[in-house]
């Protein structure tokens, strides 16, 4: 039976393998929402022009170009539409980048210095957090079957993601590093006894041992002193110290010694 380490471990790895699935479904479906806009948008300028140079319109001319939304997209027909709705789709493309980059690790320097919520000393509740704002985003327009797939289930893991926030809290990442577990299977010695954390004693008797083989004589954290013999009676006596000899008594349980008659 494998320890409750083990199943946490894969736990959070099978986890991870399924939300960096789901941001790959979501960079290429964006990828291709993204050239379908730009091809719609042709499309509509087009036929904006034919209308604009054609004496006669019909009503249905006239309510394609005065429709909310261009035909076939994501884009509104408003004034610069196209350029938010392009725009909306590349951030949501470099969100899924960093958020690929955080859930492989690298570079993890990087992350733990300029976004440290997506660093190794934070959980996974905030990567969570911004998946299910992307899938929320991505989710609030009307998109092909392949963007609403993938972006239905970038929100669940992001669910799951913050469901494991909240139970493993800033330790999730560091129990599903590969790092992490090969340091701790490296370690013979136990960690906890009873639920109590033996840790530092652990280490206390390992550093000691190794300073034994090393010939290390030096004693760790040992204050000298004079005892109790003549030594301590002398330096008692330099510092002023008087000590008085106890009288010399019979224990109470010593038999009474009669006077002898003479």
């Amino acid at each position: 039976m494998l320890p409750p380490r083990a199943y946490a471990f894969i736990f959070l790895n099978g986890l991870r393998i399924l939300s960096i699935i789901g941001l790959l479904l979501v960079f290429s479906s964006n990828i291709v929402t993204l050239v379908h806009d730009i091809q719609a948008f042709d499309r509509f300028q087009a036929g904006k022009t034919a209308v604009s140079d054609s004496a006669a319109t019909n009503i249905t001319a006239e309510d394609i170009l005065n429709s909310d939304y261009i035909i076939g997209s994501t884009v509104p027909n408003q004034p610069a539409g196209v350029f938010w709705a392009v725009l909306n789709r590349l951030l949501i493309i470099v969100q899924v980048i960093i958020l690929i980059m955080s859930e492989v690790g690298w570079p993890s320097a990087f992350f733990n210095r300029f976004f440290p919520i997506l660093g190794k000393d934070f959980g996974l509740g905030a990567l969570g957090i911004i998946q299910c704002l992307l899938g929320a985003a991505i989710l609030s327009h009307h998109v092909d079957e392949f963007s609403l797939v993938a972006a239905f289930f970038l929100f669940s893991i992001g669910c799951l993601n913050i469901l494991a926030g909240l139970i493993f809290r800033e330790s999730a990442k560091g129990k599903r590093s590969i790092t992490s577990w090969r340091d701790h299977a490296k370690n013979a010695l136990p960690t906890h006894v009873a639920g109590v954390d033996i840790r530092p004693v652990a280490s206390a008797g390992t550093s000691f041992v190794s300073s034994v083989f090393k010939g290390d004589e030096k004693a760790p954290d040992a204050k000298l002193g004079y005892g109790f013999g003549t030594a301590g009676e002398k330096a008692a006596g330099l510092k002023g110290y008087l000590i008085s000899k106890p009288i010399d008594s019979l224990p109470r349980y010593a038999p009474k010694r009669s006077p002898s008659s003479a």
